[in-house]
């Protein structure tokens, strides 16, 4: 009896937010919107085999099922509380790009080298002795 209980205090929050959303409720009312639609169109005395070929072949349904799936999938990520995360997956993707060329084991070494020496105007070896002049100990 708890395990219902639990489950239904953890769904509060989502069915709080969807009640209270307004752009939640306008997703729902469009997917129905669209589900109607289609299946005005296709239930018409029709045996499945019919309704199904009918499907594959009328882009305009395949266009209506497509926004209704749309629709629910917006409502869903809304009422989740669930944000859209681009940004961040381009920076993740960025700084992956970046740490993989720097700890590269066959080029990683250089290219830290060549940073260093653009940003700070040294050598590692330079940096490490304490000198701060512009000599350069790589022979390219």
């Amino acid at each position: 009896m708890a395990k219902a209980k639990d489950r239904l205090a953890d769904a509060k929050p989502y069915v709080t937010r969807a009640l209270q959303d307004e752009e939640v409720r306008e997703n729902v009312k469009s997917a129905i919107a669209a589900a109607q639609e289609i299946y005005n169109e296709l239930i018409g005395g029709r045996r499945p085999t019919a309704v199904a070929a009918r499907v594959a072949t009328d882009k305009e349904i395949q266009d209506n099922l497509r926004s209704a799936v749309e629709d629910l999938k917006k409502a869903a990520t809304r009422v989740q509380g669930k944000k859209e995360h681009s940004s961040r997956n381009a920076t993740l993707l960025l700084t992956g790009i970046v740490l993989g060329v720097l700890f590269n084991p066959l080029t990683g070494s250089q290219t830290r080298e060549w940073i260093s020496q653009r940003l700070f105007g040294e050598s590692e070896g330079d940096m490490s002795s304490g000198a701060s002049g512009g000599n350069s100990s790589t022979g390219s």
